[in-house]
């Protein structure tokens, strides 16, 4: 018989003991496919007649903005004659003719492209900026995450159109990209303030201390276990944000201080249709008739999404 005791048995870690726990559940088989979030969500909206019709307007402005030549063989600006000025649909002319006697379908179909340019462009910059300041100062919080904040309360007591009147007036010569500028500058701090709080809630998740045990950078952390979790709701608040971005500069353009010509834009339709709209509603009713179908469509369809990846109403 041996006299050799047995080797004590030392305690394991609570916290090593969680993480390979942790770990081990994270490495277990994948859910199926009809179980994940984003089959939920896509045949919730497979089952929305809103979702359809948005996607269908939104496809067919994308397509004027791209590649109007397919709508219309004529030019912006081009083929005009001021012996047909504010003359009625007709025939051959469907939406009639603008002040200047140019067809109106055309400048239309025309004045897609910088409309849709300007509420995309700002909404992917503004959308970029608040990924990145929502999601360091959420993570990291104390002086950096004060700082954001300030910022943005700054920004965000700012008056939209009146900042955006004000700083458009100082520079007159302005084009698309000055525009996009001004109102990225204004237009970034509702998705921030959206993106810390998401940081937030989830920087404390089981999954997160895992990765951090496991001996994760941050920029890990960030990128591969917080920043998919936490986007989905910035990326609804986006896509609502481009029918707003799209008021917004038509809105501009009709004031006078967005866009100029020869530069054709729904909203420059808009204001120059202002002063005949009794003799000539045509004017005014087409470039609004399509500004307002594209902002809904936006709108209907940023609610659609949010509907269909909220979990309390599957």
């Amino acid at each position: 018989m041996s006299d050799q005791l047995p080797a004590p048995v030392t305690p394991a870690d609570p916290g090593t003991t969680k993480a390979t726990a942790t770990a081990a559940g994270t490495a277990g088989p994948a859910p199926a496919p009809g179980r994940a979030p984003g089959g939920h969500a896509w045949r919730s909206l497979r089952r929305r007649p809103v979702f359809w019709a948005s996607l269908l307007i939104l496809l067919t402005v994308g397509l004027m903005a791209a590649f109007p030549r397919l709508f219309t063989d004529l030019g912006p600006n081009q083929g005009c004659s001021l012996s047909h000025s504010r003359l009625g649909p007709t025939a051959g002319h469907p939406f009639g003719f603008d002040v200047q006697g140019c067809d109106y379908l055309a400048q239309t179909i025309h004045g897609t492209r910088p409309t849709l340019l300007i509420g995309v462009a700002v909404t992917a910059f503004a959308l970029l900026v608040a990924i990145v300041l929502g999601t360091l100062s959420g993570y990291y919080g104390g002086w950096l995450d004060a700082l954001v904040a300030r910022v943005t309360d700054v920004f965000f007591g700012l008056p939209f159109v009146l900042g955006a009147t004000v700083i458009l007036v100082a520079f007159p010569d302005h084009g698309i990209g000055a525009m996009c500028l001004v109102l990225v500058a204004l237009g970034w701090t509702t998705m921030t303030r959206m993106m810390r709080a998401q940081v937030i809630a989830v920087k404390d998740a089981d999954y997160v201390e895992a990765a951090r045990l496991l001996g994760a950078s941050d920029l890990r952390v960030m990128l591969r276990h917080i920043l998919p979790n936490a986007v989905a709701p910035v990326l609804v608040l986006a896509m609502l944000g481009v029918g707003n971005v799209i008021a917004g500069e038509a809105t501009l353009d009709f004031l006078g201080v967005g866009l100029q010509y020869p530069t054709v834009s729904w909203g420059l339709q808009l204001n120059a249709a202002q002063a005949y709209f009794v003799d000539a509603p045509h004017l005014m009713a087409f470039p609004a008739l399509f500004l307002t179908a594209t902002v809904l469509s936006f709108l209907l369809l940023g609610d659609a999404v949010r509907d269909a990846l909220d979990p309390r109403l599957r």
